[in-house]
């Protein structure tokens, strides 16, 4: 069992930034990060496998960054030119195969709440 614990939530202006991270209790191949607004369903963001291959949603194309430390067992996600679409609870998961985002994760952490205000 893989436990995941995000950081780095919080609230910004539009056009601002944050960076998310998640801690891994150990290591795992296939992370990634999910959004959900009450009454949407979940999108995935972005996701990476072990070694660094990476695929994102097209709405955070060029804005989001999801990278990650396999010595930390840690991933990030550094956001860039926030708006207020992008307002949401953001969910670290890991464990899936194929390593992409309509895959189906094993793993789950809590959450993170962004919100950005206009």
């Amino acid at each position: 069992q893989v436990q995941l614990v995000e950081s780095g939530g919080g609230s910004v202006q539009a056009g601002g930034s944050l960076r998310l991270s998640c801690a891994a209790s150990g290591s795992i191949s296939c992370m990634a990060w999910f959004r959900q607004v009450p009454g949407k369903e979940r999108e995935g963001v972005a996701a990476i496998d072990s070694v660094g291959s990476t695929n994102y949603a097209d709405s955070v194309k060029g804005r989001f960054t999801i990278s990650r430390d396999n010595v930390k067992d840690s991933l990030y996600l550094q956001m860039i030119r926030l708006q207020p679409e992008d307002t949401a609870m953001y969910y670290c998961a890991a464990g899936a195969w194929p390593c992409n985002l309509g895959a189906t994760f094993r793993y789950w952490g809590q959450g993170t709440q962004v919100t950005v205000s206009s």
